[in-house]
C-alpha cells in the first residue's frame, strides 16, 4: 500500500446508505400519502345535508388564498402531516358515519384525492366532496359541493368598500400582491365546474356572500352556469353568531327573490368558529 493511502472504511460507507433509506422510504410515503390538517367526527353544518353525522377529511394546502378563509391552518399557513389512503378509509369506517366529507383546503389538488373518493364509495360511503370548482380530478362524489369564489374574494389589502381584509395581514406586501394576482387568474373555472357537476351523482352549488355587490356577481356567475336556482345555496360571510344575524336580514329577501336556498353557517351557530367543527 502506498504511504498516506487509507483504509477505505465499509462501516462508515454502510451508515452512510442506511441513513440515506430513512428519507427514501419518507420520500416513498409521502408520494402515496395525502398531506391532512384534521380528521372528525361532526354535524355538517352547510347545504341540502345540513345536520347530517358527517366524518370529515381535511386535506392540507390550497390553490387560492380568500381573505374570508375561515381554515387559513389549511390555506394560508397548511399544517398536518402525510396520511395513507388506507389508513383515512380505515378511520372513516370506524368512525360509524354514513357520510363523509372531503374538504379543506383544496382536497382536489392531491393526485390520491381520485383513489380515496374511490375507496370511500367502495366502502359504502356517501361522499361530499367540498371543492372551489378550479380543479378537475375525475371524482365521482354522491354530492359535489361546489363553492366558486367571486370577485373581490382575494387577498388584497381592502374590500370593494375600502374595509381592511383581516387575513394575511401579516404577509409581505409583495408575497400578498403575488398571491392576489394568482387568486384573481384562478378562482373562476365554470368550464372545470360543468366537468364536476356532470360526473356527480348531486350537486350543490354554495357562494359566500359579504355585501350587495357579492350577490350580483353570484346572480351572474349562475346565469353563465346554467344551472337550476334549486341547487344554488347562499351563505353569509361571517364567523360569529352577531354578524351572520345582521347579514341575515339583507340578504334572506335577496335570496327567496331568486328562488335559491339560504345557507346559515350552523356548525358556527352550534360551536362557535374553531377548529375540528
Amino acid at each position: 500500500m502506498h504511504a498516506g493511502s487509507t483504509i477505505p472504511n465499509r462501516g462508515e460507507d454502510n451508515l452512510r446508505s442506511e441513513s440515506a433509506r430513512p428519507k427514501a422510504a419518507e420520500a416513498e410515503a409521502m408520494a402515496s400519502s395525502i398531506r391532512i390538517a384534521e380528521t372528525f367526527t361532526s354535524l355538517q353544518g352547510e347545504g341540502k345535508l345540513t345536520g347530517t353525522r358527517s366524518f370529515f377529511i381535511r386535506t392540507s394546502g390550497c390553490n387560492l388564498r380568500c381573505w374570508f378563509c375561515d381554515t387559513p391552518y389549511a390555506s394560508w399557513e397548511p399544517e398536518g402531516g402525510f396520511r395513507r389512503v388506507s389508513e383515512l378509509v380505515a378511520e372513516a369506517i370506524d368512525s360509524h358515519c354514513s357520510h363523509v366529507v372531503l374538504t379543506g383546503g383544496e382536497p382536489l389538488l392531491p393526485l390520491l384525492s381520485v383513489e380515496l373518493v374511490e375507496r370511500l364509495r367502495s366502502a359504502g360511503l356517501h361522499v361530499t366532496i367540498e371543492t372551489a370548482g378550479t380543479i378537475d380530478r375525475p371524482c365521482i362524489a354522491d354530492l359535489m359541493s361546489i363553492s366558486p369564489k367571486l370577485q373581490g374574494s382575494g387577498p388584497e389589502h381592502t374590500d370593494v368598500n375600502g374595509r381592511e381584509k383581516p387575513e394575511g395581514s401579516e404577509m409581505p406586501s409583495t408575497t400578498r400582491a403575488r398571491w392576489a394576482s394568482r387568486h384573481e387568474q384562478t378562482r373562476w373555472r365554470p368550464e372545470v365546474i360543468a366537468k364536476l357537476i356532470s360526473r356527480a351523482t348531486d350537486y350543490q352549488i354554495k357562494f359566500v356572500i359579504d355585501t350587495p355587490a357579492d350577490f350580483t356577481h353570484c346572480a351572474a356567475a349562475v346565469e353563465g352556469l346554467l344551472i337550476p336556482p334549486e341547487h344554488v345555496w347562499i351563505m353569509p360571510q361571517g364567523t360569529d353568531d352577531q354578524t351572520l344575524d345582521s347579514q341575515r336580514e339583507w340578504l334572506a329577501p335577496l335570496v327567496d327573490l331568486a328562488g335559491y336556498h339560504y345557507c346559515d353557517r350552523m356548525h358556527v351557530r352550534w360551536y362557535g368558529n374553531r377548529r375540528g367543527t
